[in-house]
């Protein structure tokens, strides 16, 4: 039997203040983005998903404290999940404390066509600084651009930069990496220098702009697959052109 591939999406936003309406939006508007999907299930201690009849009301109580309870679609077959959690600004860039959402979903056919409008949903409901969305086996390559080996710095694959870790990034509107769909917040767009007309022509093709200003970016036209040495390649001219990505500028 074969493991279906999954797409993970992550962004990152400033930090939840009590409940302020950011979670139920990004929940809303998956379901709005990616047709069919209803996230009204909770998930039990023992992994097994139990119905939530009143979903809004339970969400807006569970995020008081400023957390983001895990929420699925209800099929075990099919796991759609959504979640987040806050970062302290011991480990975020400029000390800032930061929420994270994280979400997932089989990377079929449905979820494919409608990725670029689930990472914009989710970016844009959580006010996000910068996101990304990746097949699953593309992202552990991408975590090892930053996971320090037992001899001190990162070993990154298949000849990918070493990036920093996320607390030695000066500024939060700095993505930490690439990944297959990226979101720019408008000052994250405006930190590494996109658009410039006269040299992301290829990626202006395939990107698209946010009702807030930021920018929904797409490094191939198939799911990003490192095996593919054209999709490599991609990923590799990303990062040439944005050095900032991942914190390799020293400021003068």
């Amino acid at each position: 039997m074969t493991t279906r591939r999954r797409l993970g999406i992550v962004v990152y936003a400033p930090a939840l203040v009590g409940n302020d309406g950011r979670t139920l939006a990004i929940v809303h508007g998956m379901e709005k983005a990616l047709p069919g999907l209803r996230l009204e299930w909770r998930v039990s201690e023992g992994g097994r998903p139990i119905a939530l009849p009143q979903r809004d009301a339970w969400l807006a109580e569970r995020t008081q404290d400023g957390r983001f309870p895990l929420l699925c679609n209800g099929d075990e077959s099919y796991p759609v999940t959504v979640s987040g959690r806050g970062r302290s600004g011991r480990l975020s860039p400029g000390g800032q404390p930061r929420f994270e959402v994280h979400a997932e979903m089989p990377l079929d056919k449905p979820v494919i066509a409608a990725a670029a409008a689930v990472l914009e949903a989710v970016a844009e409901s959580a006010h996000a600084l910068w996101g990304e969305a990746t097949p699953d086996d593309a992202a552990v390559d991408i975590a090892y651009q930053t996971a320090p080996t037992q001899g001190g710095p990162p070993s990154p694959r298949r000849g990918l930069p070493a990036l920093k870790l996320f607390e030695h990034i000066r500024s939060p509107e700095i993505p930490y990496y690439l990944g297959w769909l990226n979101y720019w917040s408008a000052g994250a767009a405006r930190t590494i220098g996109f658009p410039d007309t006269s040299r992301d022509a290829e990626l202006l093709s395939r990107a698209r702009r946010t009702e807030s200003g930021g920018w929904v970016v797409q490094l191939t036209d198939a799911p990003l697959d490192l095996d593919d040495r054209a999709h490599l390649d991609a990923l590799k001219r990303a990062y040439e052109r944005f050095p900032e990505i991942g914190g390799r500028v020293t400021p003068r």
